[in-house]
Order: structure tokens, then C-alpha cells, then sequence
């Protein structure tokens, strides 16, 4: 089961994927993580398509990452007594604590902490931004707007604030609940949705108790204003350029799915790009050239991973999809361009024994021609560390824990293969090699270099590298 590419793919299960025979499909087709949405699972739901999951993992012997997607907090106008109200482009509309419904002049706002964090000037987009308001005036508790861009609005339509700081947690009481239950069931990755600030990340990591990976989906402007301190905070980013697009600029958006790839290439932190990658084929067999082009800037940009959404999860043709974003991965990768690419985005090492090593490591691979890069990893930290150098060698790791091998299947060019653990170094590069060779990584008579970190076993403890040869003799069963 060798990806012949580097980038991940992530796709979403739903009514279209439900099934295992589906999820097996789409895992041959090459997806490496599955996403569940709580905004649309139910718990029973979430559990079966986990149980699915694991059985295609069990079938064919391959580490599948999971990652359940929390819905975040929801904003949105109370009801109207018609159902909803035309508004006119420079009409006042007043937006209050009044449960009373609302008509073509106010509507109950049912969210207070909002109405004390709107100041004038501050914007508010309903309904994904088809209608338009701008605060004017504060008077004690209801919020006075003046309708920027006109058009309809109903009952319980979504509010954007892009200019407001909200003092409102990450994480309500339908995310707490649905985070213990996915806890519960042993995925590998929680997505925060919705984050502000740093401290919405350290929150979730509390309360995960190093149970999962915390993924921190950016989508606000507030978000990307503080993007270097919740990359401190989180284990991996998501530019999810849906919701971003709405609350800022369309036209700043791929120059912000840059800025945010890059900076989490340089923290060493997993990126994946979503929402829209391939939004014909949810009712088309084939993508349009702009969708190919999309989801191949994001691949030339050195993305850990890209993403499916309504693709694999409500579309007609989910496995298509997937075999679609593999075969532009695979062509985009085979480029040579695609290689000078990542070479002009190699980052400096960090000033740690560590992060030297893995540097260190790619360059001798490189310079050395060497078949494989593997990577003895306990908790994940070593090949995180040598996938942060993008080498042209690929990359393998091997792991004690299954936990770590299933979150390293977001992480780029990362093939994980669980192994025993042991803490004497020597049968552990013999057993590497012969892993090599049995994954068609390497062939009797090439080289390897193994990174590791000595005593074994110790987390984050990257300390050597070591030159090793492939024999006749690492040709038989491990």
C-alpha cells in the first residue's frame, strides 16, 4: 500500500460514504485521513464510521488517521414573523435582546456577547455574506446598522463578524460532547473550528489530555492576526478557505493560503488546504481546469495534505474525486519544478540538537543518493522533524505505537509502518532494513539512513543518524 506521492490526501464521510464498502473504496483510491463533521453526525453515526475505519485499517494492514471536525460555535439572527424580510440597500435594521420576531426594521440578536463586543464601523455579514450590515450606534442593548448590501434575510441565517473579537469560547457545550464521545472512540485528530485566539487551542489541548492531535482550522481574520502564537499552541493548521473567504477579501485568500502554508512549514507544523477543491465533481465525474490547477498550486506549495468535503461526502462521485486530487498529486510531484519548489522554501534549522539532526539527514540522503530516509520514532517528533525538510528521498517511519503511526499519515511523504518496540539500536536498524526492502523502499545493495533517537523510546530525543546497507539478507520476512 505505497502512496506513489508525497502530499496527503482528507476526505470527508457522509451520506455518499457511509458504508465500509465505500470507505475501502475510497481508501484504495488513496485517501490516507478520514474527516467526520459533527456538524452533521450524530454520535452513533460518528462511532460507526470509526468502527468502518478501523476495520478497512485491520483489512489491509495500513495506519488510516481519523480526524473529527468539531462545529465550533454558530451564530445566527433569531426567527422573523414573516420568516424573513427584504432589506434595502442604506435602510437602518437594528439588531437587539428582544425575543420578540423580528420584521423589516430589528431582529432579535441571541447572542449578548456579541452585542457588547460590536462597536461602530464593525461589519456583520448574514447568510455567508449576502447580506451586508455596518454598525452605526450603541444604544444600551440593541446595536443600530446601516444595510451595506441588500437582499433577504430569514430565519436563524448565519452572522460573520470579521472585525470583532469575540469574548465567546471556542468550544460549546455540543463541541464538549462531541469531543469525549470522539475521544472515546480513539481518533487520531480533533479540528477546532472557529478559533480567535491562542488560548481557544490550549483549552482543547486540556482537555484532550494528549488523547488526540489538536488541528487548528484558520477561517477568521482574528485568527490570522495571531497566527504564530496558536501555531505554538497547535499540532497542526488548516487553511479553510471557505469561511475565510467570507469574512475577508476573496482576493486575499490565496495569498493568505500561502502566508499560512508557509509559516506552518516553518514552525514544522502539518497544513491542509480545504473547501472547495473540487466542488464540481460533486455532481460532475471530471473537475474543471481551475479546480486541477487549484488543488496543484496548493501541492507546489508544499501542503502536508489537501482536502475533500462535499466531494467525498454528499457528491455523486466520491471515489472519483479521490482519485482525481491522487492523480494530480502524483503529476504535480513528478514535475521538476515541483521539486525546486520545496528547495526554495528549505527552511533553517532550529537551534536544537534535534531539528540540526533531521536537516542533517536530508542532506546527506541528497548528497548520498540514498534510497530511504528511516525514521525511529516513538512519539511522532523525529519524522515530523524530517518531513519539515521536505527530502527528495522518502521518508519512513517506523513506530511502537499504532496512535502514532495513524497521526503521522497526515504529515507529508511520511509512510508509517507499526513496528515492536525495542530499545537495542542494532536489531532496530537490521529490522529497519528489512522493513525497507518489504515496502519496496529499498533493494538489496542501497543505502539507507536511519534517524533516531538514542536511548529509544524517549519522545523527542532526535540524537542519531546512521548510514545503513540494504543486504541479500534484509530480503527475508522480518
Amino acid at each position: 500500500m505505497r502512496r506513489q506521492r508525497r502530499t496527503k490526501i482528507v476526505a470527508t464521510l457522509g451520506p455518499a460514504s457511509s458504508d465500509q464498502a465505500m470507505i475501502e473504496r475510497l481508501f484504495l483510491a488513496g485517501t490516507d485521513v478520514f474527516r467526520i463533521n459533527m456538524s452533521h453526525t450524530s454520535h452513533e453515526a460518528m462511532r460507526n464510521y470509526v468502527a468502518a475505519i478501523r476495520a478497512v485499517e485491520d483489512k489491509h494492514s495500513r495506519p488510516i488517521g481519523i480526524l473529527v471536525d468539531l462545529q465550533g460555535p454558530k451564530l445566527r439572527l433569531d426567527t422573523f414573523a414573516n420568516g424573513g424580510e427584504m432589506l434595502g440597500q442604506g435602510a437602518s435594521f437594528t439588531l437587539d435582546a428582544d425575543k420578540k420576531p423580528g420584521d423589516a426594521t430589528r431582529v432579535h440578536l441571541p447572542h449578548p456577547e456579541i452585542l457588547v463586543a460590536l462597536e461602530p464601523g464593525h461589519r456583520l455579514l448574514i447568510d455567508d455574506g449576502k447580506v451586508q450590515l455596518r454598525v452605526t450606534e450603541k444604544i444600551g442593548g440593541r446595536v443600530v446598522t446601516k444595510v451595506e448590501v441588500g437582499g433577504r434575510v430569514s430565519d436563524r441565517k448565519g452572522v460573520s463578524l470579521p472585525d470583532t473579537t469575540i469574548a465567546l469560547a471556542a468550544l460549546t457545550p455540543k463541541d464538549r460532547s462531541d469531543l469525549e464521545a470522539a475521544l472515546d472512540t480513539g481518533i487520531d485528530w480533533i479540528a477546532l473550528s472557529f478559533i480567535q485566539r491562542p488560548e481557544d487551542v490550549a483549552e482543547a489541548k486540556k482537555l484532550t489530555r494528549g488523547r488526540a492531535a489538536i488541528l487548528a482550522k484558520i477561517e477568521k481574520p482574528q485568527a490570522v492576526s495571531r497566527l504564530e502564537e496558536i501555531m505554538e499552541q497547535t499540532d497542526s493548521l488548516m487553511v479553510a478557505r471557505g469561511d475565510l473567504g467570507v469574512e475577508m477579501p476573496l482576493e486575499a485568500v490565496p495569498g493568505l493560503q500561502k502566508q499560512i502554508t508557509h509559516a506552518a512549514r516553518h514552525a514544522g507544523r502539518p497544513v491542509v488546504v480545504a473547501t472547495q477543491m473540487l466542488e464540481s465533481m460533486i455532481s460532475s465525474p471530471v473537475p474543471t481546469r481551475a479546480e486541477v490547477s487549484d488543488v496543484a498550486t496548493a501541492i507546489y506549495d508544499g501542503a502536508d495534505a489537501v482536502m475533500l468535503s462535499a466531494e467525498s461526502a454528499a457528491g455523486k462521485y466520491p471515489v472519483e474525486a479521490v482519485e482525481t486530487m491522487n492523480r494530480i498529486a502524483e503529476k504535480v510531484e513528478s514535475d521538476r519544478a515541483y521539486r525546486t519548489a520545496l528547495n526554495a522554501y528549505h527552511e533553517t534549522p532550529e537551534a536544537t540538537g534535534a531539528d540540526a539532526i533531521a536537516a542533517a539527514a536530508r542532506q546527506i540522503a541528497e548528497t548520498l543518493d540514498l534510497a530511504a530516509i528511516l525514521c525511529l520514532t516513538s512519539s511522532g517528533s523525529t519524522a515530523l522533524r524530517v518531513a519539515r525538510e521536505r527530502p527528495a528521498p522518502p521518508i519512513v517511519a517506523l513506530s511502537p505505537n499504532l496512535s502514532t503511526a495513524r497521526r503521522l499519515a497526515l504529515v507529508w511523504g511520511v509512510h508509517c509502518v507499526v513496528t515492536e518496540e525495542t530499545t537495542d539500536i542494532d536489531p532496530m536498524v537490521a529490522r529497519a532494513c528489512r522493513i525497507a526492502f518489504r515496502e519496496s523502499f529499498a533493494r538489496p545493495g542501497q543505502r539507507v539512513i536511519v534517524v533516531a533517537g538514542v536511548p529509544l523510546g524517549t519522545p523527542g530525543a532526535t540524537n542519531m543518524v546512521r548510514i545503513a546497507f540494504v543486504g541479500a539478507d534484509d530480503a527475508g520476512m522480518d
